[in-house]
């Protein structure tokens, strides 16, 4: 839970600045060179354009820092994913634009500001947040493997001396023999005297 509170936190923090690119580039082109009087599909052209800058910025925010702890995948397969969930939210900010302007008849700047950049906005925030979260970004957090893997290094690291000082017992035994000392140490416990008596001999 704290998890998703914290993505969803970010995630608004970086629609807020996506939103911000979206709604200024969608009226300067709205006003000047696709103004509905200049081109007919002048609205839906700036709103596409508008958009799509605004994905891009939406994607190097959440990308490096809404969900950074998943592991990124192959970056033409998480892309196009990304750009497939960022289609869909365009279309439904799209078809909010086109239903008030088109179908029925709110052609005025605020109208179209209220149908894209309100209602067609919170829509496909909401379908873009679970489109993220549930398809593009759902790698296993990095942070999770990090601790998966310790403990096997760590049991590894502690059982293979273990096995070491057992074969190095093992052939300890092994040297001392069945008299409890091992050679060398059978040729120091012979006395003096019976040195020099085998030599005599």
């Amino acid at each position: 839970m704290r998890l998703l509170i914290t993505q969803l936190s970010r995630f608004g923090l970086v629609g807020s600045v996506g939103l911000v690119i979206d709604v200024v580039i969608f009226n300067i082109l709205r006003t000047t060179i696709l103004a509905p009087e200049v081109l007919h599909e002048g609205p839906v052209l700036a709103k596409v354009a508008s958009t799509a800058v605004a994905i891009v910025a939406n994607w190097l925010g959440n990308r490096y820092w809404t969900f950074r702890r998943t592991k990124l995948q192959h970056p033409v397969r998480e892309g196009l994913k990304f750009g497939l969930v960022s289609l869909g939210g365009i279309l439904i900010g799209l078809s909010c634009l086109v239903v008030s302007h088109y179908v029925l008849g709110f052609t005025s700047l605020l109208a179209d500001n209220i149908s894209s950049n309100v209602i067609g906005l919170v829509l496909g925030t909401v379908f873009r947040f679970w489109g993220y979260r549930t398809w593009v970004f759902v790698q296993e957090p990095l942070n999770d493997k990090l601790s998966t893997a310790a403990p096997a290094a760590t049991t590894t690291g502690v059982a293979a001396p273990a096995a070491t000082t057992g074969a190095a017992l093992g052939t300890t035994e092994r040297a001392i023999g069945p008299a409890g000392l091992s050679p060398l140490h059978r040729v120091q416990a012979v006395s003096p005297v019976e040195d020099r008596a085998h030599r005599n001999d």
